[in-house]
């Protein structure tokens, strides 16, 4: 089984059969960074850093971000090498061989299948208030939150993953000039909190700035919870492929679009610890006898009913629509509502791209023999893998509709970060195994960086929760039985069956939805 490698002279002939123009430069990855990654984190994830980390959530962003760096420069080696889609699972299964592979693939569902969850909660919450303070809707507490907070089942974010898995069913996807419209919202909504919020900033609301310290509960957990902030930085690496002087332009666009969106990040951060002026605003809420409190857990939402029931201020750590709330606080109700409207516009344009690609690693794993067949079905009319995305669909929206969205971007980043760590590995092992195949980018310093890579995972994975930490192996396991069960026997590369798709070249079997 680890010698079952899917040949890589077999998988770069697929790629030959495609020749894209190498026209980026060094100004265009940066800026394609840029709009893959800011979005989706901040806005949902602002009050978890807040209830670990307090203002240290600071630290946390420059933490999570060299991590990002580290492990994109490996990345990108592989996606230059090995430009075909499949992403991390392809790259394993070139390099490692097939059970290794099938782990990646099995844990990239952590990464995109669940983070759809929590882009939905995130969206979930931002529209709840939305509605409640525009328009005087209010959804009950019980249809607009799962058990974990207080609720019963989060109808929005069950409402929104529901209507993408049908929107790309039937083929629909958002165009370029729609896209770049959507990231501008997103930008421009940031860059408004950003400058209502920095010239009020209060030096007192910094003070303890690290109220719980550095371990799980505190900096360095909330390094491992922001981390999915930066989550789609790896479009940078992909991109390799279509850019001019690689070896140069692919480390400026990737550390230049991650210098610059962990700066926007700390601004961001700054306005929401500093702006209000509330005594404690931004700092953990404790138990009454002073305990620290999980994030996620019914301990913290029956706290924080308690803070707003003694006639306090909602604390940030306990918003559900953490910036729109910080600008409806500090008196600018106008800007609170343009945040929650450009945060349910754009995050949609999220839950589309993270379930694309869980469906396309399905897709690829399915047509490999490692999953049954009929699920890589293309429908007669849509053109699309209808099976596989209905499935994935409904598995996203009942995660919704129950889990907070803290939790589900803790599994979610122990997915991604095992899929990097495998991915540092793989640079080395090709490195030493088939030094002299052409690298379009080669990783600098790979010995160090790599390693580097490797250890920044680690680290972030044992800083997560332990729910978190535990899922990763339970669903490994999940996903061994089923390998050993059907994959190992029905597996074309097992069986001697070497195909070559020339859909496995970036063409997926619909337009791909940009980030």
């Amino acid at each position: 089984m680890f010698g079952r490698v899917k040949p890589l002279d077999a998988i770069l002939a697929t790629a030959e059969k495609k020749s894209l123009h190498r026209s980026l430069g060094p100004v265009q990855l940066t800026l394609l960074g840029v709009g893959a990654i800011i979005g989706t984190g901040i806005f949902v994830l602002t009050a978890e850093a807040a209830q670990k980390a307090g203002p240290g959530m600071m630290i946390s962003f420059i933490i999570a971000g060299f991590v990002c760096a580290v492990a994109a420069l490996c990345y990108s080696e592989l996606a230059s090498m090995v430009p075909v889609s499949g992403s991390a699972y392809t790259y394993t299964y070139a390099v490692m061989g097939e059970l290794l592979a099938w782990t990646v693939g099995w844990a990239l569902v952590l990464e995109y299948a669940v983070a759809a969850s929590a882009v939905s909660v995130g969206w979930s919450g931002y529209i709840v208030g939305l509605l409640r303070d525009s328009v005087g809707i209010t959804i009950p507490t019980a249809f607009a939150a799962g058990p974990y907070a207080g609720g019963i089942v989060n109808l929005p974010a069950m409402f929104i993953a529901l209507v993408i898995t049908c929107l790309l069913m039937i083929g629909t996807t958002e165009s370029a000039k729609v896209n770049a419209v959507l990231v501008a919202i997103k930008v421009l909504a940031l860059t408004l909190f950003v400058a209502i919020t920095l010239p009020f900033l209060k030096g007192s609301e910094f003070t303890p700035f690290t109220p719980n310290g550095w371990g799980v509960i505190g900096v360095g957990g909330a390094a491992a919870s922001i981390f999915f902030a930066y989550v789609g930085f790896d479009a940078v690496s992909t991109a390799a492929e279509e850019t001019k002087n690689p070896q140069r332009n692919v480390p400026i666009g990737l550390i230049g679009s991650l210098v610059i969106c962990t700066f926007f990040y700390l601004l961001v951060a700054a306005g929401a610890i500093g702006f209000t002026g509330i005594a404690g605003f931004a700092q953990p809420v404790a138990g009454l006898n002073g305990e620290v409190l999980a994030p996620g857990s019914m301990e913290l939402a029956a706290r924080c009913e308690e803070i707003v029931a003694g006639g306090n201020t909602l604390p940030l750590a306990c918003s559900k629509e953490a910036l729109a709330h910080v600008l409806k606080i500090g008196g600018y109700d106008w800007a609170g509502y343009v945040m929650g409207l450009s945060a349910g516009l754009a995050l949609p344009s999220v839950i589309l791209m993270m379930l694309f690609g869980q469906t396309r690693i399905f897709f690829v794993m399915a047509r490999d023999g490692l999953l049954p067949e009929k699920l890589a079905s293309i429908h007669p009319k849509w053109k699309t893998p209808h099976i596989v995305t209905a499935i994935t669909g409904v598995f996203v929206a009942i995660a919704a509709a129950f889990l907070p969205v803290g939790k589900l971007a803790d599994v979610s980043n122990s997915g991604t970060l095992f899929a990097f760590f495998m991915v540092s590995i793989a640079v080395l092992i090709l490195r030493r195994t088939d030094p002299n195949r052409p690298r379009p980018f080669r990783t600098p310093v790979v010995w160090l960086v790599a390693p580097i890579a490797i250890v920044g995972c680690v680290s972030l994975y044992l800083l997560l929760p332990t729910d978190a930490k535990l899922v990763l192996p339970i669903w490994g396991g999940i996903g061994l039985v089923i390998y050993f069960a059907y994959g190992y026997r029905k597996s074309h590369v097992g069986r001697g069956l070497i195909e070559i798709h020339e859909g496995d070249a970036d063409v997926p079997p619909q337009p791909v939805p940009p980030v």
